[in-house]
């Protein structure tokens, strides 16, 4: 490729329009560029829920969730189904492969689900969602105001909504903890009896009127007119003045008023009662821009809402991308600062300085259009790309330009030297970056959360290196050409000049090192080999002293609070302890607002049962605060607490896939017993396992219900079945909807109720039920009482199952994983029972497993690479060995800074495997050019190193200076990937290069030496036959070197 360096100077004016263009284009794109936290992510896994209000968990396994299963099994692609049977609700989960269509795998679902709707009990409508990363909210609100809560919730409808949903880039703006209201109508039986009015003639008065009938077309005169008979009822007082018989209006037979919903779930934000507004973007909207706007209009809308109406904040995107994106930023113009002051302190020359340089904003600009172009988005993974990439791109530059100028120091001609200076490195130079670029290659096969997590990663190193070799072959050429002047001769021949440059080489302060270095470990093989075993040995020690982990929290300052009470608790009483860790939050000066949802629904919004036992606060801490410590501190005070339930301080809402200390195992067994008995052991074992704290098990928990046995042959003697007893409870309870009505402009439901749903066991025993000759006792037809049942019935692929989760308190959540593992293969369970390591375990152990993967095929593409550039196996072989002693390096800083070995650490070493073969390359194929001159074996690799030496070291110290401010966490936003990434980096920098210049030149010595004398043996038997070989091979006698120098039959 050296062609580009003379094509180049050749048009020196058009290479720098042309990198003028591109910078330009570069400034119109990069503003464009969409900002977010997380890549956007379509999580493979698709929900089934349907809802069966009153439903027994037994009773929706059976008639709900086991026919949904059944039909799901026909569908292609999927590959796990998990169903929950909860009280009122059943919710399937359904996991797929990673870049399976979403749309095309959840209209199979859908499809399959509406195929079986007649075998559903009536009213169940299954319905099918699926979500991405794209559907977390951009900003959340918590909307407050005292007062009529009704009323405000309708402001929040009718002034809040449309000015959010105008802002650009904004998809939905849903308010949530709005308690519905319906008209209820409460029949006086007194009253109604009299008149004749049943519930079947009221029903039947509402359906046949407020509705609007067209009946036809009148001509009157030149015009069509529509005719419509009858019309909306248009309110309250129009349903009360409704006639139900000839002799009766709704009104004087019931009640008709505007009743809210019985409250399931209160929410409040800072102590005070609130609404959440979610604001989600559309696939193309900027969250961080969206967030800025939203936040701009707060005022105005406080201000229209009036009174002490207050908008907060209490969850948004924008600030941890913006602090992210600032932080990375100003690490990666600190490395950049670092890469050029130690070229500086290298070449000494303030232009050469800048003309390696120069290599930098180039690439970074191509790299941020690439990204711009493939639809990617700027976030804390591109960018920590970019900030790593900062310390790589410079490399080729570094070793054109070292070359161009020790030759322009020879005396040669500019041109000359520059073109020479570029073809004696560019084979290396293409090599090496390619050895880079396509470690990164087998990221494509690493399937899961981690390979679609680190793909743009990936892609934007790939491209910053590419683009950093085009750069050095083109535009560093040529900038030297205008920037770079040849010494002054003085009168002195060529000759004379350039054998002073390499005497000055040879007095300088690195070479006076190198060299007696160099010299030993040529002469001394055995022992620089062994000493270098010796290091491998003590490399592989260390690595069992290594912490694992899956990925660290993302540093960000929101985190959650999860409380639960005895299953049964009233929401009063869910409440009251609430209040209790509120007070606690509020004392907090750390803590800058939170916010509590006490209830929630199993359906999540698509009409589950409701649970009232449970609280969960949403924590958003100070921008200077110590979150971790915070954490401590509110598990300390919490768990001082009495009459609180179980209080569990989440981790902080930054991993990328959740939480990322969640242990959890997965029993399943075929009996109901022997599950139970199975999860009681897990339980027990996870309890003692040390560094595992909040155990729980969601078979733990039974729910208190009151069960109504009909007296099948009490209840056929007053004309009552299990249904009909059934209908008349549940209506007690929930009344019947009729039908829906326009009030105030929204649709209400008309519900008819026949008086106050019971309020205890005993009221609800004395239920009359409506039968001919009088209404009789619920007890008289029914055995009434108290009973427990499961909260909820979980099931994988179809067999019944628990979760027995915990939290990993510790660092090395790896070393805990196996404990935990040794004490479950210690079980003795029932027969049939098997436990199954789950949660964050499970993660990091496929993406382990998936990233050991890549690294075998990363070596196996450099191995081929290096093949085709040596175009001989053995020297490839001698480079792989750089790469195990990259570990030690990296190994020794982990445990030096205590940073775990996560996938952050192993998308590190797997970089690795393509940096530290670069310097090889670049010192193997100099020593090879030498030998095809003539040297003997030790002399070319003595030379080549001592030539190599300078930019060997140049670069790598650039990279490592580069890398340092991500390593240390100057700015502390984005670490969570970037630095452990970068820890390993330098680390294997570190050991690798000094490896590198001693390790590598002996083994090439030993091998190739070896076969030099052998050759040479075979010269001393047959030196006729040997000088046909040697000349039909292409060899060719140089000056006064022996023949067993030379290599090039070899290669």
């Amino acid at each position: 490729m050296s062609f580009l360096a003379r094509l180049s100077l050749r048009n020196r004016g058009l290479v720098a329009l042309i990198a003028i263009i591109i910078l330009g284009f570069g400034a119109i794109a990069i503003p464009s560029l969409k900002q977010q936290l997380l890549p956007s992510l379509s999580f493979p896994a698709a929900f089934v829920v349907a809802p069966y209000p009153g439903a027994a968990p037994d009773i929706v396994e059976e008639q709900v969730t086991k026919p949904i299963e059944d039909a799901l099994q026909g569908v292609a692609d999927l590959e796990d189904i998990t169903s929950t049977s909860a009280e009122g609700s059943a919710t399937i989960t359904v996991t797929f492969a990673f870049g399976t269509p979403i749309d095309d795998i959840t209209n199979k679902i859908q499809t399959a689900v509406n195929r079986i709707g007649p075998q559903l009990p009536e009213g169940v409508d299954p319905q099918v969602v699926a979500g991405s990363t794209d559907d977390l909210p951009a900003i959340v609100l918590a909307a407050t105001k005292s007062g009529d809560q009704s009323a405000f919730a309708a402001q929040l409808t009718s002034v809040v909504m449309p000015a959010l949903q105008g802002v650009e880039g904004v998809r939905t703006v849903e308010v949530t903890g709005v308690q519905d209201q319906n008209v209820v109508i409460t029949l006086d039986p007194a009253r109604a009896a009299p008149a004749g009015v049943t519930a079947e003639t009221l029903t039947a008065a509402l359906r046949a009127n407020g509705v609007s009938i067209p009946a036809g077309t009148v001509i009157d005169g030149d015009r069509a007119l529509s005719v419509q008979v009858g019309g909306a009822l248009a309110g309250l007082d129009d349903l009360r003045n409704l006639a139900v018989t000839p002799a009766a209006t709704l009104g004087s037979v019931a009640t008709v008023e505007l009743t809210p919903e019985a409250q399931t779930s209160v929410t409040r934000t800072n102590g005070k009662p609130s609404f959440g507004i979610q604001v989600t973007a559309s696939p193309d909207g900027n969250a961080v821009q969206i967030s800025n706007e939203i936040r701009d209009k707060l005022a105005g809308l406080e201000k229209e809402l009036g009174g002490d109406a207050a908008l907060v904040p209490i969850f948004d995107q924008a600030p941890s991308v913006e602090e992210s994106i600032s932080s990375l930023t100003t690490e990666g113009a600190l490395g950049l600062v670092f890469a050029v002051l130690v070229i500086l302190v290298f070449l000494l020359s303030v232009r050469s300085t800048l003309v390696t340089a120069v290599s930098i904003p180039m690439s970074v600009v191509v790299a941020l259009i690439a990204l711009w172009v493939g639809d990617y988005s700027l976030n804390i993974l591109t960018l920590g790309a970019l900030t790593i990439a900062v310390g790589r791109v410079v490399d080729d530059s570094i070793v054109v330009l070292e070359n161009i100028k020790r030759h322009l120091g020879y005396g040669e001609e500019k041109q000359h030297a520059i073109l020479t200076g570029v073809r004696e490195v560019t084979g290396a130079v293409v090599a090496s970056t390619l050895t880079t670029v396509a470690v990164f290659a087998p990221i494509a096969l690493v399937s899961g959360f981690v390979g679609e997590l680190f793909r743009p990663f990936a892609v934007t190193v790939a491209v910053a290196l590419l683009a950093s070799l085009v750069v050095s072959l083109t535009v560093v050429p040529v900038l030297s050409y205008w920037f770079l002047r040849p010494p002054k001769t003085g009168g002195r021949t060529q000759e004379e000049v350039e054998a002073e440059a390499l005497e000055k080489e040879r007095r300088s302060p690195l070479q006076r090192a190198y060299l007696p270095v160099i010299r030993f470990a040529t002469r001394r093989r055995l022992a620089t080999v062994a000493l270098g075993l010796v290091v491998f040995v003590l490399t592989l020690f260390g690595a069992t002293f290594l912490k694992t982990n899956f990925l660290d929290d993302g540093g960000q300052r929101e985190f959650t609070i999860a409380q639960e009470l005895p299953v049964g608790s009233n929401l009063a009483a869910t409440d009251a302890a609430a209040r209790k860790i509120e007070d606690i939050l509020a004392g907090h000066d750390e803590v800058e607002a939170y916010q509590v949802t006490i209830g929630s629904s199993a359906g999540q919004g698509w009409g589950g049962a409701q649970t009232t036992n449970t609280a969960n606060f949403q924590v958003t801490a100070t921008e200077d605060a110590d979150v971790e410590r915070l954490q401590a501190d509110l598990r300390t005070e919490t768990g001082a607490l009495t009459g609180a339930g179980t209080i569990t301080v989440g981790s902080a809402a930054g991993g990328p896939g959740g939480s990322t200390d969640s242990l959890q195992v997965v029993v399943q067994a075929n009996r109901a017993e022997d599950l139970t008995a199975a999860a009681k052991l897990v339980q027990d074992a996870m309890t003692g396992t040390p560094g595992i704290a909040d155990v729980e098990s969601n078979l733990a928990a039974s729910v208190p219900r009151v069960d109504v046995k009909v007296r099948r042959d009490v209840a056929s003697r007053y004309g009552l079945s299990d249904a009909a007893v059934g209908q008349i409870v549940a209506g007690a309870y929930r009344g019947q909807t009729l039908t829906r009505l326009t009030v105030d402009g929204q649709q209400r439901d008309v519900v008819l109720r026949f008086g106050a749903p019971p309020a205890s066991i005993e009221e609800l025993k004395a239920l009359p039920l409506p039968v001919p000759g009088g209404p009789v006792r619920l007890d008289a037809v029914a055995e009434v009482a108290e009973s427990a049942g499961p909260l909820q019935i979980t099931r994988i692929d179809g067999e019944r199952s628990a979760a027995v989760s915990g939290r990993a308190t510790g660092s090395d959540v790896g070393a805990t994983s196996t404990d935990l593992q040794k004490r479950l293969d210690d079980l003795v369970l029932p027969a049939g029972a098997t436990v199954t390591l789950g949660g964050v375990s499970a993660d990091q152990a496929e993406a382990f497993s998936q990233l050991g993967l890549a690294m075998l095929v990363a070596i196996a593409i450099v191995f081929i690479i290096m093949v085709a550039t040596f175009r001989s196996i053995v020297q490839p072989l001698i480079l792989l060995v750089s790469i195990p002693f990259a570990a030690t390096g990296a190994i020794a800083l982990l445990l030096l800074t205590d940073t775990a070995l996560g996938v952050p650490a192993l998308i590190g070493v797997l970089m690795l495997i393509g940096i530290v073969v670069t310097n090889a390359i670049v010192l193997m194929d100099l020593i090879n050019q030498y030998r095809e001159q003539g040297m003997s074996v030790r002399d070319a690799v003595v030379e080549g190193g001592r030539r190599r030496l300078r930019p060997i070291l140049m670069t790598a110290v650039a990279t490592i200076c580069a890398l340092l401010p991500m390593a240390l966490g100057v700015t502390g936003e984005g670490g969570f990937i970037s630095q452990p990434l970068a820890v390993v980096v330098i680390g294997g920098l570190i050991s690798s290069t000094l490896l590198t210049l001693v390790l590598v030149p002996t083994l090439y010595t030993m091998v190739e030496g070896r076969r030099e004398r052998r050759r040479e043996r075979k010269r001393a038997a047959a030196p006729a036959e040997v000088e046909a070989e040697v000349e039909a091979e292409g060899e060719r006698p140089v000056g006064a070197h022996r023949l067993e120098d030379l290599q090039s039959a070899d290669r």
